[in-house]
């Protein structure tokens, strides 16, 4: 199969494209701005969903599930929440279709199944899962309450792209109330350090964690924090979310409970969330012009076994061994695939899992099987060597675990290079346009300053990073005091 890519240099974006599609990971659908996930893309994420969901049951979060639908009232209790995704709502009118007597053959909305209240196909659960919680929580031994729910979301999205931005997503909401301001707090600030240990641990990518300027935080928090990545053109990616919420839900949904000194208090509450967004993040973090590289923590199949063969009896002998090898691969618990189909030859094998970014490629012909000897391949350097047959196995596992370190390393030096410190408006316009990547700056703190930066150049504030050192100074486009750099990029 030949890949016939467009390149990243010469227009990136279509190499996305092109490279979720023929990558087998997803593809447009009948629905305008709704992907169908392919079983590759899937297996992918089924991989993240499991090793997120085994990491919030680790911090002592349950699994729930709530309602698609959202009473219009309800979505509008919250009013900071309901005017900030009002905009991208599906909204249900009508519950019954009907023959259309002038159309013979086609349906119509029945008028006289008009709902008396409307339904918002949520965008977030925020609305229907506090209104639930009023029922759940009367008393502080009832908190705090730690719930996760894997579930769609709908934001009706103009300018769509697979997997980046589209009108239904999949994703995980996490949804926690709690007694005092300082445990929710903390229960936020934990979440996003959890999403940046998956992202470095799993998707090899590194991640800044830092909290959004007030324009730019969750329509109803009162804090975000967030995990920002860079892309390899230098665009920046928000790769999940957590929400200080306050006592705002609590106070529009009248959530109270009586604290251990008997008095009654509103709820503290938070929200997290990722989604298949981090598919694109994983895919544009380290693939190239030969299609997909997947880190091995996230790979459906870490190895894969192409036979190299003429006539039944030699497969059947290169089969003998190839199936021993991957008995002693899956009792490591490495997953592996032996592809012995008979309607591809072995060189379109090794292209489409070059494409599809197998981490390696195990090669067995009759030339090996009189050495005892197999070919293996590296996806992420395009390197190969011949490897004893008894000492594959050792040879696999520790080539799997420096692909993953090195994948990271990678990254980790792309990001630091492309993160430049500028102290006037003409240098940071001369990075953004020749450069690009994060641009450290000083800021003077508001949303006057930080909205003309964005309508002069495109870029928007990604984060306040976490770690960064109280440093005076004058804002790059004012020239007001500031007392900290925060980090600009152009973004996804």
């Amino acid at each position: 199969m030949g890949k016939n890519l467009t390149t990243r240099s010469e227009d990136y974006s279509k190499w996305y494209n092109e490279l979720v599609v023929k990558a087998d990971l997803a593809e447009n659908s009948a629905v305008r701005g709704c992907m169908v996930i392919k079983p590759y893309g899937y297996a992918i994420w089924e991989k993240m969903q499991a090793e997120l969901d085994r990491m919030f049951k680790e911090t002592g979060h349950e699994n729930a599930y709530f309602p698609l639908f959202v009473p219009k009232s309800l979505f509008e209790a919250e009013e900071k929440n309901a005017e900030g995704f009002a905009k991208e709502c599906a909204v249900v009118t009508h519950y019954r279709l009907q023959n259309d007597p002038d159309n013979p053959g086609k349906l119509r909305v029945d008028p006289a199944a008009k709902l008396e209240e409307e339904l918002v196909v949520r965008p977030t659960s925020e609305a229907i899962i506090w209104n639930t919680y009023k029922g759940w929580i009367q008393s502080y031994r009832d908190l705090p309450l730690l719930i996760n729910q894997w579930a769609n979301v709908v934001r009706w999205e103009m300018r769509t792209r697979l997997f980046l931005r589209t009108a239904e997503f999949l994703w995980q909401e996490g949804h926690t109330a709690h007694a005092t301001k300082a445990e929710a707090l903390e229960e936020a600030q934990l979440m996003n350090r959890v999403y940046a240990e998956f992202a470095e641990n799993f998707l090899a990518m590194p991640v800044i964690q830092g909290t959004k300027t007030e324009s730019e935080r969750f329509a109803g928090a009162d804090e975000t924090y967030c995990i920002e990545a860079l892309m390899q053109d230098g665009k920046a990616l928000q790769a999940g979310t957590s929400h200080f919420l306050g006592q705002n839900f609590a106070k529009a949904f009248d959530v109270k409970f009586t604290n251990n000194q008997g008095k009654q208090d509103f709820v503290w509450a938070t929200s997290w969330g990722v989604s298949t967004r981090l598919m694109g993040a994983l895919i544009m973090t380290h693939s190239d012009d030969n299609g997909l590289v997947l880190p091995p923590n996230l790979a459906p199949h870490q190895v894969v076994i192409v036979p190299i063969y003429k006539g039944q009896e030699q497969l059947e002998a290169i089969s003998q061994v190839a199936n021993e090898i991957v008995k002693d691969l899956r009792m490591r618990g490495i997953s592996v695939k032996y592809d012995n189909r008979d309607t591809h030859k072995p060189g379109w094998k090794f292209n489409e899992y070059e494409l599809k970014g197998v981490p390696l490629r195990i090669g067995i012909g009759p030339k090996d099987l009189e050495k005892r000897t197999v070919e293996l391949a590296r996806r992420d350097t395009l390197t190969k060597e011949f490897v004893a047959k008894d000492e594959v196995v050792d040879r696999v596992a520790l080539l799997l675990q420096e692909i993953q370190e090195a994948l990271y390393t990678k990254a980790k030096n792309f990001r630091d290079s492309h993160i430049t410190t500028v102290n006037t408006f003409d240098e940071f316009k001369e990075v953004l346009e020749n450069k690009t990547g994060f641009i450290s700056a000083h800021w003077d703190g508001t949303s006057e300053t930080e909205d003309k930066i964005k309508e002069l150049t495109k870029a928007t504030i990604r984060c306040i990073p976490m770690d960064a050192e109280q440093e005076e100074g004058t804002c790059v486009y004012s020239g007001k005091p500031s007392p900290q750099r925060v980090l600009f990029a152009k973004a996804y």
